[in-house]
Order: structure tokens, then sequence, then C-alpha cells
């Protein structure tokens, strides 16, 4: 039903009218979710079950979330990293919206390719602002799209404050990281990649050596899936990397 209505919305109504009314409809279409099974950590709906997507991935119905946007934001919570000034690159709008109301909070939303609703449009390779200025950044499935990765893990790390924090998290592989200048056209990319916009595949470990190579102390948090999966969480490895 779910994949029906949003089909649909976006063949007849224009996307700005979608996008400014979407907690609208997502509202209207979370109603026939509604039970006590489950409850999203971010919008707190209670629901029957999340909307499976054709990944396997779980969505609330009510705020769009994915499990890695709930899962993020549960250990943001949990490591008391939402505090000072954030950057905050492609930011789903359930998290951009609540961040935004935050009074400890000075947040950038910023995306380059105007897919996400943001107020700034930073190339993370070339990142506008002045050095040692975030308190924290969030670049979440953003540097498996950057051709010069390492240029963006250093901008990364310029602007970060010292002891800051930084969320990072890409597809991951087993082995070592595949990528290919080559490969330049969507089709190719879609498979070699996973994906038409990505330009690699990151190991685990190649992913470190990258980050560690600018500067940064890595720490690596891989979660299994919750055995209380009350809010729709996937077993994942999230990098929180420190300047």
């Amino acid at each position: 039903m779910y994949k029906s209505l949003k089909s649909i919305a976006k063949r007849i109504l224009p996307k700005q009218l979608l996008q400014n009314n979407e907690f609208f409809f997502r509202k209207l279409i979370s109603l026939k979710y509604k039970g006590n099974n489950y409850q999203c950590n971010i919008c707190d709906f209670k629901l029957k079950h999340f909307i499976e997507l054709d990944d396997k991935d779980l969505l609330c119905p009510r705020c769009g979330s994915r499990s890695r946007t709930r899962r993020l934001y549960k250990t943001l919570l949990d490591t008391d990293a939402l505090n000072g000034t954030v950057l905050h690159f492609s930011p789903p709008r359930a998290l951009s919206e609540k961040f935004k109301k935050l009074d400890n909070l000075n947040y950038y939303s910023s995306d380059f390719e105007n897919e996400f609703i943001a107020d700034y449009n930073y190339d993370i390779t070339a990142i506008a602002s002045e050095s040692d200025f975030y308190d924290l950044i969030i670049c979440y499935h953003v540097l498996e799209h950057i051709e010069d990765d390492i240029k963006a893990m250093s901008e990364l790390y310029r602007v970060l404050k010292p002891n800051g924090i930084c969320f990072i998290q890409t597809p991951f592989k087993v082995g070592d990281i595949y990528e290919d200048s080559s490969i330049t056209s969507k089709e190719a990319r879609k498979i070699a990649f996973g994906q038409d916009d990505h330009v690699r595949v990151y190991s685990i470990i190649g992913l470190q050596n990258r980050l560690e190579s600018v500067g940064f102390k890595v720490n690596i948090k891989t979660f299994d899936k919750d055995t209380d999966d009350a809010f729709g969480l996937k077993a994942e490895t999230v990098f929180i990397v420190k300047k």
C-alpha cells in the first residue's frame, strides 16, 4: 500500500507540494499502521509494524525514518553527543526538523545535490567554514559518493573542533575497498558499487585506515540487531571518530 500511494503521489503532485506537506501526508498514511507493537524513537509514533522496503530496511510511516536514522539518533543520545555547533550532511528530514528545535544546538544542515532539505550546500571537499568550528559532525552515507574522499576526510578533520566528534557511516563489504575511477556510467556504477551515484564500496578496515591517515582517532561500533527491537533497529556498523 505504502509504495503504491507514494508512486501515485509522485506522479500527480508537484515535488514542492509534497515537500511542504510531507508530514501531513505521512500522518494520514500512518493511521493504518497505528498500534502498540513498536515505536519510532524519533517521532514517538506507536505502530503495529514498520514498513518493510525493497532492501528489507524498516521505515517509519509517520516520520519517514529508516532504521539507520533511528540507530543514529539513539547513539547520539546514548553518547551525549548532541551539544554545541553541529554540521549535518544530507540530513534526513525526521532528524533535521527535530534538531532545529533543540535550544542547545547551533545546527547547520547541508546538502550539495539538493536531494535533502537543508540550509546550506557545502562542498564536503572544500567546506566553506573556518577551522575548528564544529563540536559535532554527522556524515552518514556521503563519503561513498565522493570521488576525492581523502580530501573530504581532511576537510571534516579541519572544521571539527579539537576533541570534537564525527559520526560516519557508509555501506561496507568484506575485504578491501573496491573503487575504479574508470567506471563512470550510472549503469556500470550500480552494478559495481550497488548504487548508480556511488563511486566505491568501503571495507571497515579500509575506511578506518583512510580516516586515520588524515589524523582522526577512530572508534568502531558494531551493533547487532537488538534483542528488544521495538525501535525497528538493524545490525550495522558506525564510525565514531575524534580529532
